[in-house]
């Protein structure tokens, strides 16, 4: 069953932080099975407040999801991204 994780950034505190994380993250997608659907693309808000950017991203399974999110590449780089911003993440199981 496809698994998305949706990442809203509500705020920038450390635009710094934010450029290593941007310039570090993309090899930790090395060998997993994902698909990049949406990355700050234009809004169109319908309810509450607008978040600063969304990034959608599809794997295959909840499993393949965790695997790369609790990865140690990734959680090495996420790092950066905890300094630089406030995040929403959330993962969601497709139909």
């Amino acid at each position: 069953m496809p698994t998305y994780i949706v990442f809203t950034r509500e705020s920038t505190q450390d635009q710094a932080e934010l450029d290593i994380y941007m310039k570090t993250v993309s090899p930790t997608f090395k060998g997993h099975p994902v698909k990049i659907l949406a990355a700050y693309g234009p809004q169109q808000v319908l309810e509450g407040d607008a978040p600063e950017g969304v990034v959608l991203v599809e794997f295959p399974s909840t499993e393949a999801a965790r695997a790369w999110y609790d990865s140690p590449e990734y959680q090495e780089v996420v790092k950066h991204r905890f300094k630089g911003a406030t995040y929403r993440a959330v993962l969601v199981e497709g139909l």
